[in-house]
């Protein structure tokens, strides 16, 4: 049997499947995969002489909200104009055949606009403005039309974007989710584009390795769980999901995943 073969054959007896992904899934929509909040920035210091981690923070937000912002427009600019990519439109296709959820770092958004449904932003969506004076939110398609650092059109605060910045805590809801789901337990899990280097997002991949649960890692590079997977595809996204596709619908006998 080929690597997406065997996938196939686990897939064949799952009910529900978990997808953990990082920013290698959305580099294949022309998104920068270097280091930072959302998988932003290579450069240790900024121009402004703090680290890329001071000034994506919650404490540089509040005291110096102009420095902060100029660096999540930054994130926003790279995903401006840019699309889910075909391994965004499988995933969400796979629900279709499967209950599948998704656990993802990437604060673009790309995983709901593909289609999937059952989607956990751990880290947030930069599109989500919010004031946390007096509560007031909104979503935006893009920050073209704002002034940083941008003030609450009702209580002229300062805004943010719905993101965990560095310092801060993972939003509870999102946690509180995570865990639900961890709870109901899944059939397998697959790990995509992502280094594995937050606790939280190697933990679902630790679970079902000691529970003898299937787990697939799809990334270029290897990660801190490369050597307890099951099944591992040293490539991009793309690529590894068009062969199980592939494959899945072969054994299926149905028309491919479009």
């Amino acid at each position: 049997m080929t690597p997406a073969q065997h996938v196939v054959a686990w897939l064949t007896d799952a009910k529900r499947v978990l997808f953990i992904t990082g920013a290698g899934l959305s580099a294949e929509s022309g998104l920068p995969t270097y280091r930072g909040v959302g998988g932003l920035y290579e450069d240790a210091q900024t121009p402004e002489g703090v680290t890329i981690e001071q000034a994506l923070s919650g404490g540089m937000l509040r005291r110096d909200p102009a420095l902060c912002w100029k660096y999540i427009a930054q994130i926003e600019k790279a995903c401006r104009g840019a699309m889910p990519n075909r391994a965004h439109g499988l995933i969400a296709a796979f629900q279709d055949r499967v209950e599948t959820w998704v656990l993802t770092q990437n604060v673009d958004g790309f995983h709901g606009q593909a289609g999937s449904r059952n989607v956990i932003p751990i880290h947030g969506d930069v599109h989500e403005l919010y004031c946390p004076a007096c509560g007031w939110e909104d979503r935006v398609h893009d920050y073209a039309d704002l002034e940083f650092p941008p003030h609450c059109p009702r209580c002229q605060s300062i805004i943010r974007p719905r993101v965990v910045l560095f310092g801060e805590m993972l939003p509870p809801a999102a946690v509180s989710r995570l865990s639900e789901q961890l709870q109901r337990g899944f059939d397998l899990v697959f790990t995509v584009g992502t280094s594995s280097g937050f606790s939280y997002i190697a933990q679902p991949v630790l679970m079902a390795a000691s529970q003898g649960i299937p787990t697939v890692e799809i990334n270029p590079g290897k990660t801190p769980v490369s050597h307890l997977v099951m099944q591992r595809f040293a490539c991009g996204a793309v690529e590894a999901l068009e062969s199980i596709s592939s494959a899945w619908d072969a054994s299926l006998r149905r028309p491919p995943i479009t």
